[in-house]
């Protein structure tokens, strides 16, 4: 699986996102709205939800760890670079 950043955009400020992140999968499709959250311990990666009802739903779930392992890792090293 190849992912690409198409875009990151860093937040200034002493809030907790830190950036946000929209990338391609296989140059087939492109998820945005992920973010760059700084956690109590660490930075980590959120991805997108919306709100119905009051409630906030996931609207992109990676189903397998290693996927999900592999796009953050991808996401904070840029992140961090």
């Amino acid at each position: 699986m190849k992912v690409d950043i198409c875009k990151m955009e860093r937040k200034d400020g002493s809030g907790c996102c830190k950036a946000l992140v929209d990338i391609a999968i296989d140059e087939s499709f492109v998820i945005k709205g992920m973010r760059v959250i700084e956690g109590e311990k660490s930075l980590f990666v959120a991805y997108p939800k919306e709100e119905k009802n009051g409630k906030w739903y996931n609207v992109v779930i990676p189903l397998k760890r290693e996927v999900k392992e592999d796009i953050e890792k991808i996401i904070l090293d840029a992140y961090n670079n």
